[in-house]
């Protein structure tokens, strides 16, 4: 059944979170800082937020007026992401080492009335060619001269002007790009803070967590759950500056942390570590989450098992925000949660039409009828790349209960024969040996067959892996259309700058190390450190006549 959110304000529903929360516990942590040990209350970003709304209106920046926000993970970076968007203005933020090169253009399409960096960033040649006035962010707890806090420090606390309107320009996001240029993620303030009551309530949050968050706060993910949410619900961040494998667990012990955020790659590096841990030193530590990629089962399992801690992982996409969530306690093993109501998931097929539950189609949201998902074109331009509803680009399904389970993403897709076929269902079974940590696999050229399948694998540490082993692995768990026709050994996968494996990096690289499609020769070729072994096995129906999608 269609829910469809009402009208909710801009940016004075902000400035009210922020509002209650120093009303009810004025000295309670609003953020600790882990790696300097700093610590500011509810009733000190209350008053920081009245600075900046008297110091923005000074300088006549307001609703729909941008001002780029270049920093790390700090206290003042989320200073003036509340104060920027609390005093109605549109915060751009921008993963700076991510998009370094990218910084010239990606500020001449943004055209910010201000621009707002931390110092040591190394910024001087990406600044050189901008036009709008820019300001050294400094401390807030030691406010310089020329610097944002120390202009701070000389404004008297005082109300927003104009509050900016549900339909005004809440934040722009760039995602991260090397060679390509990144994109830039337009939401208004009703899209972004109306996703923050349902996170908050999916992943169970309330006054009392101490969440724990090192995430850039640059993305998406980070600025919902790690940001906004502990905000609205009047609870604690313990932020850090960035993952640290022999610190992560010290960090929640010491600090008293209830939820810690993480990711695929971060929970398959506490795996893959040596570090010793007792479940019995973290007793108020309720679960990790897991996002920004899937978390395959047998890795899931297996950190749980090791580690004694649930996991919770959620689902969201940075045109639409967080889609789905559960607590930690109420998780169910190889989903995403329930999906949010208003955003009105549906799993689609070729067509657009409805799939009943169980069936495998296209992900698909869009709660406001006839909404834009905007995005910030090369020429500097917002344009509308979909209306009212737009595929999120994943594959999946919904159980009888409603759980969102995703089996892969529609770009990635292996199609072999006319076959689809989804590598994630591949790597959880080459996942499922004991000496593999890593495993990708990918749809490379074949005459034949136009795709065929290939899987790298990373062995332990110290392990002698039989790819021929590997590959009659798969071959007694797969369908014969489905299973690996080569496996190659490799020393590590590559990942793009948020950490999430490269299939595109991994088809360049077979192309480059093997110059046909594959012939069926077992050993014939090796990746340099590691080895190859391949399998002939016939297509179980011909080619190019279909099959059913998996």
């Amino acid at each position: 059944m269609l829910t469809v959110m009402s009208e909710t304000p801009g940016s004075n529903l902000l400035h009210s979170w922020i509002a209650r929360a120093a009303a009810r516990s004025p000295q309670k942590p609003w953020v600790i800082a882990v790696d300097d040990g700093r610590i500011v209350d509810y009733a000190r970003l209350r008053d920081f937020g009245g600075r900046f709304a008297v110091w923005l209106r000074r300088r006549g920046i307001g609703p729909n007026d941008r001002v780029a926000l270049l920093a790390d993970n700090s206290i003042e970076q989320l200073l003036c992401y509340f104060g920027v968007m609390a005093a109605g203005a549109t915060v751009c933020t921008v993963h700076v080492e991510m998009n370094r090169n990218q910084l010239p253009g990606i500020l001449d399409r943004l055209k910010p009335k201000l621009i707002l960096h931390q110092d040591g960033l190394r910024l001087e040649e990406a600044l050189a060619s901008a036009d709008a006035p820019r300001l050294r962010i400094g401390r807030h707890d030691a406010p310089g001269a020329a610097t944002l806090f120390g202009e701070l420090a000389r404004c008297a606390p005082g109300e927003p002007e104009t509050a900016a309107r549900p339909d005004d320009d809440a934040v722009i996001l760039f995602t991260s790009g090397t060679s390509a240029k990144p994109k830039g993620v337009v939401l208004n303030f009703r899209e972004f803070l109306s996703n923050i009551d349902p996170l908050a309530a999916g992943f169970g949050i309330t006054a009392d967590d101490r969440l724990y968050d090192f995430r850039p706060f640059s993305w998406a993910s980070a600025q919902l759950l790690g940001a906004l949410a502990p905000v609205n619900r009047g609870a604690t961040l313990v932020l850090a500056e960035k993952f640290s494998v022999s610190r992560f667990f010290d960090h929640l012990r010491d600090h008293g942390v209830t939820v810690a955020t993480g990711n695929p790659t971060t929970l398959n590096i506490l795996l893959n570590s040596e570090i010793k841990f007792e479940r019995d030193t973290l007793p108020k530590l309720r679960f990790v989450t897991s996002s920004s990629a899937p978390l395959l089962l047998d890795e899931w399992k297996r950190f749980e098992r090791i580690f004694g801690i649930r996991v919770a992982q959620g689902y969201g996409a940075s045109e639409a925000n967080w889609i789905a969530a559960i607590p930690g306690e109420e998780r169910r093993l190889g989903t995403v949660g329930r999906p949010f109501a208003y955003h009105d998931v549906a799993v689609v097929d070729d067509e657009g039409r409805h799939l009943p539950a169980g069936d495998i189609g296209y992900v698909e949201i869009g709660g406001w009828p006839d909404h834009p998902f905007r995005y910030l074109a090369e020429d500097g331009e917002i344009r509308v790349h979909a209306r009212g509803r737009i595929r999120t680009g994943d594959i999946g399904c919904l159980d009888a209960d409603g759980f969102l389970m995703l089996t892969g993403r529609e770009k990635e897709l292996i199609i072999r024969g006319g076959a689809k076929i989804s590598p994630l269902e591949i790597d959880a079974c080459l996942m499922q040996c004991a000496e593999v940590i890593e495993a990708a696999t990918v749809g490379v050229p074949d005459a034949i067959y136009g795709e065929d399948v290939v899987s790298y694998v990373v062995g332990r540490p110290g392990a002698a892996l039989d790819t021929a082993a590997l590959l009659q692995h798969c071959a007694a768990r797969l369908p014969a259309f489905k299973a690996p026709k080569q496996i190659v050994l490799a020393s590590a996968l590559p990942k793009t700058e948020r950490g999430k494996l490269d299939r595109k990096a991994l088809v360049e690289r077979w192309k480059k190390q093997y110059a046909s499609p594959l012939e069926g020769k077992a050993g014939e070729r090796s990746e340099p450190g590691g080895g190859s072994s391949s399998l002939l096995t016939p297509l179980p129906f011909p080619p190019n006549q279909g099959g059913r999608e998996e």
